[in-house]
């Protein structure tokens, strides 16, 4: 009888302390008090649904939950708050899970992963990670709970959360109790309750102070220290204290548990003869049942303190007391409508043990018909959860591997891209190497041509250079040669008024010689007039024609005497017959005859004007 009322105990708490809320009824409708205010902000509606969500499951209200979460949803999606909408599906889960309502468990936490990785908030990954421990523990797979409660707390060290930190703690210490491991079932029960004093949660912190009881009780099992002993009780009271000190903050259900957990912990550790510890469990066993009263779906714990009861009345041999206890406490599990099987079965099962007992067997083999009935009943719905957690875990062993299959592709994909990378950066390279070096030639040509064309411009220019230079030679050498001429045409013309003078004066010498009369004037006169006609015509052949000598040699090929071209000079600058004669003091006949053989030399017909000839030449 007590190892049936400890494994209930302890089954409850791992069903009860999972999740913390805000209970009892004035709670909630301050909650929806305030929900339903028009003033408030709709964005501020979903946090407050989740809440209120919260303390309508911890009061086993779940349909009311659900429904409460999935409009908190609704108005988070709405405003693309992804993390209350988390928090929301983790609530669902969490319902699913306790009510072993399997069939859409998995998709609930799948999609509360989904919304977290889009609010890109550690908070809301760590309630999904939270969801998906609940999915594990109902698949009975512990180590990935343990993993998955690693991960949610791994996301809490880059933003803190002390209620889910608790929360995840808690789970924690629940899987290590199950595995018996005393030093992390004492570690993670201190961890929980540090978080929840934290986050000021009285709740959570009622459940916490449970789970140290619990870890004491391992310590005190262990090494049957009292002070141990003393630390489960001390614990127990602190919950029972917390629900003293903050009403409304301390749900009925958690305070019943941990007067539950008093009663029970005098009941196995304290003497039978301890009339002090076996009032203390009654009373406290008594306030469990009066606090549950009219409480839904509690039948578990009333029972609970029930079978307590009866194990005191079968140690004062009141049977009668003791068969009301066990009667009372059969009617209380037969008003679930869902009896939880396991508490059932045990209750059904001390019911026959006492009948048998007290002899009366009809009513003993009663109820041991109904011990096997339930056990049926408890197969069957076994066999069903276990057909929906084998459909979970297909489905999960489905998507782990699809999701390998996936990583497995990403990377293969990465792989790809990496080596689609590294071939386009070598190509990259390729080209701008290539790019590099077409531009390097080009500049290279380009800078050939240019200098080609700066060595052309500069042959170019000392050739420019050069032909100025020669046409300056030339230039200088026409000048001098013109200047050359010139002095010729001026020693010539000197020459030939010195000559004519020389002629004048040995004429005027012979004519006074001979003793004739001379007109001086006459002569003066007219030596004055050739010497204006010569010197002007001397003026006009070095102005006009310089060069009129060397065309004269160049077209007789210098067959002209210096008389030829004395006359050729008197001719162009049109002097008649007579005045040559008289320069030249020759016979007019000796100019005609001298005037025939330039004509000859020249290569001139008879029908040619010389005169004609000489003009044009000099022109």
């Amino acid at each position: 009888m007590v190892f049936f009322r400890y494994k209930l105990i302890i089954s409850a708490c791992i069903i009860l302390f999972s999740f913390t809320a805000r209970s009892q009824t004035t709670v909630a409708d301050s909650l929806r008090a305030v929900i339903n205010n028009a003033a408030l902000n709709e964005k501020e509606k979903p946090a407050l649904l989740n809440q209120l969500a919260e303390a309508n499951r911890i009061n086993k209200n779940y349909d009311t939950a659900i429904a409460n979460a999935k409009q908190g949803i609704a108005l988070a999606l709405k405003h693309k708050n992804f993390t209350e909408a988390t928090k929301a599906y983790t609530l669902i889960a969490n319902i699913k899970a306790t009510t072993q309502q399997y069939a859409n468990l998995k998709q609930t936490c799948d999609t509360a992963l989904t919304m977290a990785q889009q609010a890109n908030d550690p908070i809301a990954m760590a309630y999904a990670y939270y969801a998906q421990s609940w999915l594990y523990k109902t698949l009975g797979d512990a180590e990935n709970v343990v993993k998955a409660s690693q991960l949610g707390l791994k996301q809490l060290e880059k933003k803190a959360a002390p209620l889910l930190a608790s929360k995840i703690y808690y789970r924690l210490y629940v899987i290590n109790s199950d595995w018996n491991n005393e030093a992390k079932v004492n570690f993670y029960a201190h961890k929980a309750t540090e978080n929840a004093l934290l986050a000021k949660d009285y709740n959570m912190l009622s459940n916490c102070y449970t789970a140290l009881s619990v870890a004491h009780e391992y310590n005190y099992n262990k090494s049957k220290n009292k002070v141990e002993l003393d630390s489960v009780l001390f614990y127990l009271n602190r919950s029972e204290t917390l629900y003293q000190q903050y009403p409304g903050r301390v749900s009925a259900n958690t305070y019943a548990i941990a007067c539950i957990n008093i009663a029970d912990a005098y009941l196995r550790y304290y003497p039978e003869t301890d009339k002090h510890a076996r009032d203390l469990a009654t009373r406290y066993a008594g306030n469990a049942r009066s606090v549950l009263k009219n409480s839904a779906n509690s039948q578990e714990i009333v029972a609970s303190g029930l079978g307590i009861l009866s194990e005191y009345a079968r140690r004062d041999r009141n049977t009668l007391q003791q068969e009301n206890y066990l009667q009372e406490a059969y009617r209380v599990m037969k008003t679930d409508q869902q009896p939880y099987y396991y508490t059932m079965i045990n209750v059904v099962k001390a019911l026959s043990e006492f009948y048998e007992k007290k002899g009366d067997y009809q009513q003993a083999l009663s109820f041991q018909k109904e011990v096997t009935e339930y056990n049926n009943k408890n197969f069957n719905q076994q066999q069903s959860l276990n057909a929906q957690k084998l459909e979970i875990q297909y489905e999960t062993e489905k998507k782990n591997s699809e999701m390998r299959v996936l990583k497995e592709q990403e990377k293969s994909r990465k792989l790809q891209n990496y080596l689609y990378g590294y071939i386009a950066f070598a190509s990259v390279l390729g080209l701008l190497f290539m790019f590099r070096a077409y531009h390097f030639k080009l500049r290279y040509s380009m800078q050939r041509e240019k200098q080609l064309q700066l060595e052309n411009q500069e042959a170019e220019m000392q050739v420019k250079l050069e032909k100025e230079e020669q046409a300056r030679l030339r230039a200088e050498q026409q000048l001098l040669e013109t200047q050359q001429q010139q002095l010729k045409m001026e020693v010539m013309s000197n020459l030939l008024q010195l000559e004519h003078k020389n002629r004048m004066l040995v004429d005027i010498k012979d004519k006074l010689t001979e003793g004739g009369l001379i007109n001086m004037q006459k002569i003066l006169k007219e030596e004055t007039m050739l010497d204006n006609d010569f010197e002007h015509a001397t003026m006009q052949i070095q102005q006009v024609h310089p060069d009129f000598f060397n065309l004269l040699n160049d077209k007789t090929q210098r067959k002209l005497t210096l008389l030829d071209l004395k006359l050729c000079a008197y001719l162009y600058l049109k002097m008649d017959t007579r005045q040559i004669s008289q320069l030249m003091h020759i016979e007019l006949k000796s100019v005609r005859m001298s005037r025939y053989r330039i004509k000859q030399k020249l290569g001139l017909n008879k029908e040619e004007d010389l005169n004609l000839f000489l003009q044009k030449l000099g022109n």
